[in-house]
């Protein structure tokens, strides 16, 4: 099943996930702030979606995005563990 279809089941069919939860649930033990900085640093590759221009308007990932980076991680994963299984 794709990655993008069970994160679709999990949020309600929401397409922007709110940044703080994402954080919550796919971050943890990082903050919200935290989070925020890596991705705008760059440390975090996760498109951030701002609703409006304002820095204190909400803040979300797209449901494709965090979908990509979740299959980018595992990919990553399971490279390394070859590796070292081979």
């Amino acid at each position: 099943m794709r990655t993008e279809f069970l994160l679709l089941a999990q949020y309600g069919a929401t397409a922007i996930i709110p940044l703080d939860i994402v954080c919550r649930d796919y971050f943890a033990p990082l903050t919200p702030p935290t989070l925020l900085r890596k991705i705008s640093g760059g440390e975090i590759k996760l498109p951030l979606v701002r609703m409006e221009a304002s820095q204190k308007g909400a803040k979300g990932v797209h449901v494709e995005d965090l979908a990509k980076y979740i299959d980018e991680r595992r990919a990553a994963a399971v490279k390394e563990c070859d590796q070292l299984c081979a």
